[in-house]
């Protein structure tokens, strides 16, 4: 059963507080995930590291999330649809309003840079900041790695929080990309009992 994972506000998602706490209690591998997701978040022109930023930097460096892809054909699937993402559906995306309880604005200039996951508002986060769906999956994913008694998170948690919130836009990028999100859960569940 789908059960939506609650988002961090937008507040605490930007404070540099927030992100030094998360970021320190990562491995090695997932931290780098993250310095690629924001590099890619500065690139693509977003004010937040969002949720596609980071399935974007896992799948193309972290070689467990690959391992939990129905092979390289479908891993394929979703960096190209990625990376056509970056070169021209993020501008789609960016033009979308947002579903949060922020109002729409009708400016030219705000739609543009709205998104279904950047928060609208007064926000200190420029490219190092988080959307609020990215801080809960990074929360999720520690508090999965504490369940198994590990201090550290590890790229698979951090897809297996994705993949449970069906709302945000990594798993729309798996979804157009032909990835079955239950499939994917699945065996993301086997892989963790494998370790």
């Amino acid at each position: 059963m789908h059960h939506p994972v609650p988002r961090i506000p937008a507040q605490s998602a930007a404070s540099p507080q927030y992100r030094l706490a998360i970021e320190s209690r990562l491995t090695v591998e997932l931290a780098m995930v993250v310095t690629g997701s924001r590099r890619r978040a500065l690139r693509d022109g977003d004010r937040q590291v969002d949720t596609a930023h980071l399935l974007h930097s896992l799948v193309e460096t972290d070689p467990a999330v690959r391992a939990a892809f129905t092979g390289e054909a479908q891993v394929s699937r979703v960096l190209g649809y990625l990376v056509q993402r970056s070169i021209g559906y993020g501008l789609r995306w960016r033009k979308s309003a947002a579903p949060s309880s922020s109002s729409a604005s009708s400016s030219p200039a705000a739609a543009s840079a709205s998104s279904t996951e950047v928060a609208r508002g007064p926000l200190a986060a420029g490219p190092g900041g988080w959307s609020p769906a990215a801080a809960a999956a990074m929360d999720g994913a520690l508090a999965r790695a504490a369940r198994r008694g590990d201090l550290r998170a590890a790229g698979l948690d951090v897809l297996a929080v994705l993949v449970a919130d069906r709302d945000c836009r990594a798993v729309e990028v798996l979804r157009r990309a032909g990835v079955d999100p239950d499939v994917l859960a699945a065996r993301i569940a086997e892989l963790s009992q494998q370790v």
